[in-house]
């Protein structure tokens, strides 16, 4: 008959078993080692690279905001709303004082607007 599963394993583990397990510690202890110096040589981030990015003059497209000319509210331009208005249609704005002297109220479906 075949021999057993436990008898083969047993067989395999006798011959090749010390120099196996050997060499899957060190391979293991090899790629741990060349991880820890991937993560030491990542830049650090530091708040004054948050902070000079925040300083950045926003996106400016003709204006800070923007309206249709046959709808009632302004958006960002990045905004849903915003991005549904034809190049012809669209109305800029450089402030919300500007867009609601004009007639125009924010859209509520973009966040940021008062």
């Amino acid at each position: 008959m075949f021999p057993s599963f436990a008898s083969r394993l047993n067989d395999i583990l006798g011959t090749w078993g010390v120099p196996l397990v050997v060499l899957l510690v060190g391979l293991a202890s090899f790629g741990l080692g060349r991880f820890s110096m991937i993560e030491e040589m990542r830049p650090q981030v530091s708040l004054q690279h948050a902070t000079a990015a925040e300083a950045l003059p926003p996106m400016n497209m003709g204006g800070l905001l923007v309206g249709s000319r046959n709808g009632s509210t302004y958006h960002f331009p990045w905004c849903a709303g915003a991005k549904q208005i034809t190049e012809q249609n669209k109305r800029w704005f450089k402030s919300e004082e500007e867009a609601q002297k004009a007639g125009y109220r924010p859209a509520k479906n973009c966040k940021g607007l008062e």
